[in-house]
């Protein structure tokens, strides 16, 4: 390869690199007031996956802090099958997260989402009394709207424990957890979309808890990680024809 050529090709490769930057950044900053909720990891943000085969399936994984601890271990499970993309972000229901997941899935395409959100919503006022179900209906028909070829996974939020006694569940918070859950269950039972229960695969391993409240050993992750591959790896559609 010349000089020029050289550098031609590492000039196209830093302007894909910026473009996809400015894509992920034309998102609103996001930003957690409880103290108790911060990012585990490298904060709230959307990182976007440098597509290089248009062929390839893509896959985008939502969730809170949580999906920090598992999401660079499902990117290196699929890397060669599918291009995973992340949104770490701290909403919960709302008709405003309902408006930014319109603006992350036209990112996409995607063939597939998995998602999860609760763990930034127990604190009482967040969801309006009775929105909880309607909210949640409406965020997975934002998503069937969006890419109506697009398979939809569905991930439980997981437990809450007490701090500094990570073998016990908060019994003021994770009540809460466990009503979200099922009503989220409930949603999912009727508009068909598959359930990943990270809460099931935790709630009998608390000793796999941090004492934070609500991360988790690497273990759990590693548990969390393997779940969501599985669940992916099975919807994943064939390569697309060029």
């Amino acid at each position: 390869m010349t000089f020029r050529r050289t550098v031609a090709t590492l000039a196209i490769l830093l302007l894909t690199a910026h473009a996809f930057a400015d894509d992920a950044g034309s998102l609103p900053e996001a930003a957690e007031t409880d103290v108790r909720l911060q990012a585990d990891g490298k904060g709230w943000r959307l990182d976007l996956a440098r597509v290089v085969d248009t062929r390839r399936p893509r896959v985008l994984l939502i969730g809170d802090s949580i999906l920090n601890g598992y999401r660079q271990q499902v990117i290196d499970s699929l890397r060669g099958e599918a291009y995973v993309d992340t949104w770490v972000n701290p909403y919960c229901q709302s008709e405003y997260l309902n408006k930014l997941l319109a603006q992350v899935l036209a990112k996409g395409p995607y063939d597939i989402v998995h998602f999860n959100m609760g763990l930034h919503g127990w604190q009482p006022g967040r969801i309006k009394e009775g929105t909880f179900e309607p909210l949640t209906k409406a965020y997975v028909q934002v998503i069937r709207d969006t890419l109506p070829d697009a398979k939809i996974i569905w991930a439980s939020s997981t437990p809450v424990t007490v701090k500094d006694q990570p073998t016990e569940l908060n019994p003021d918070i994770n009540p809460t957890i466990i009503e979200h859950n099922r009503m989220a269950a409930k949603v999912m039972g009727e508009m068909d979309v598959p359930v990943n229960d990270f809460y099931s695969i935790l709630v009998d391993q608390l000793e796999l808890a941090r004492g934070d409240q609500f991360h988790w050993k690497p273990e759990a992750y590693r548990q969390l990680a393997t779940a969501v591959t599985d669940s992916v790896r099975k919807q994943l559609p064939a390569q697309r024809a060029e």
